[in-house]
């Protein structure tokens, strides 16, 4: 075998075994959601999809906010508009 093949072989293993250990990594998290499938749950929870355009800089507080709380944007946004109709 050559130097230059020994070398590509090595490098298929090491390749080989970065992926195993990538595949396995997140475990159950990291499958892909159905769209189907989520906007049926949605559907069910009573959920529509609205869309709106803001400003960059409320988006980056919405954001920051959704992290501090730990807590979904679409729980914050709901929040805080339930709270803003109330008063």
């Amino acid at each position: 075998m050559k130097k230059t093949d020994l070398a590509k072989s090595d490098a298929k293993k090491i390749m080989n075994q970065m992926s195993a250990r990538n595949a396995s990594f997140g475990g159950a998290a990291a499958a892909p959601v159905d769209k189907r499938e989520q906007r049926e749950r949605d559907r069910a929870l009573g959920l529509v999809p609205f869309a709106v355009k803001l400003n960059g800089e409320l988006v980056a507080q919405l954001q920051a906010l959704a992290m501090e709380r730990g807590v979904d944007m679409n729980q914050l946004v709901d929040e805080l508009v339930r709270k803003g109709l109330e008063g």
